[in-house]
């Protein structure tokens, strides 16, 4: 009976997997803040994409970790044609093809040596216009490997606009942008920042949003439909359902939500306890961020959770 009168349903299509490849590795490499998670190496990339497709994850969210050596002031590892994301995004599209969305981080962040998502002025502040250009080069470079959808995630003013403007330029305009609308400066990115090898000193709050604030997103979100997002994001997801649940109700186009690795972390660490039963916990928080609105989750249990849900196990 409740399952019949269940207002809010998951399934396996909902969800997208965040991944991470790292150049210049021989086996995965386990992130310790985030048990179960793994820097991939190429060759396990495409085994999990054929693994999500297989348990009917609707997309793939890849994140190039580059080599140390590589990172440099302006992140040119990050358009270079052969970096580690260009590579990995034909990877998974040959492995493949258009049978699972391939999506891909749009930001300098793992590929400068300060850690940032933009390069920096004199004065070691970011530079927005100076950012917005190798946006641009990045979203060509990205769309040029087959991605089908870019995130453009560090929180330039004007990036969907100039994201748009340079896939249209190239002739890619069925590449799909995917806005980091609402993306707040949180405690719980921790754990991603052992995940991409960030070099990050300080924080992001002079360009993330203050978590006090409600408006400012449904600002930014009207700033990112006019600039021409094909879809939004509220990142993260579980402490920010309100905001979720206003901008859900305030569009017209696909809501997403990235369920981060501080949230994933705390339940894998109660779960390892023995606090809290590990499988339902993760279908709980999944469940009330789909009923918050969010139409597409980017969570690090996508492909365990889609095969649990395709079992019935709800």
């Amino acid at each position: 009976m409740r399952r019949m009168v269940a207002e809010t349903r998951l399934h396996p299509a909902d969800l997208i997997l965040p991944a991470f490849v790292r150049e210049g590795i021989t086996e995965p490499v386990p992130i310790q803040a985030m048990p179960g998670v793994v820097q991939h190496t190429r060759d396990t990339l495409r085994k999990a994409a054929v693994e999500a497709l297989e348990a009917g994850v609707s997309g793939i969210m890849l994140f190039g970790v580059p080599e140390d050596e590589k990172k440099d002031a302006a992140g040119t590892a990050g358009t270079d044609p052969d970096g580690i994301l260009q590579v990995a995004i034909r990877d998974v599209k040959a492995e493949v093809g258009d049978e699972l969305v391939i999506m891909s981080d749009l930001c300098l962040d793992e590929f400068t040596d300060h850690g940032h998502c933009g390069v920096l002025d004199a004065d070691g502040r970011v530079d927005n216009d100076a950012t917005l250009e190798r946006y641009a080069e990045m979203a060509q470079v990205q769309a040029d490997a087959g991605v089908h959808v870019v995130g453009p995630s560090g929180m330039m003013d004007g990036q969907v606009g100039v994201v748009r403007d340079a896939l249209d330029t190239i002739g890619k305009e069925d590449v799909s942008i995917l806005a980091y609308t609402a993306k707040y400066s949180s405690a719980f990115y921790g754990p991603f920042r052992e995940a991409v090898g960030s070099s990050l000193k300080g924080d992001r709050k002079t360009y993330q949003q203050d978590p006090a604030n409600l408006h400012e997103s449904l600002r930014e979100l009207a700033l990112d439909l006019e600039e021409g997002a094909d879809m939004v994001m509220v990142k993260p997801a579980g402490p920010y359902l309100d905001v979720l649940a206003k901008v859900a109700a305030s569009v017209d186009v696909p809501v997403a939500a990235y369920q981060i690795s501080g949230e994933y972390s705390m339940v894998e660490a109660a779960a390892e306890k023995g606090w809290i039963d590990r499988e339902k916990a993760i279908l709980e928080t999944l469940t009330g961020i789909r009923r918050a609105g969010g139409q597409m989750i980017l969570t690090y249990w996508a492909t365990e959770a889609a095969q649990w849900l395709s079992a019935g196990r709800r």
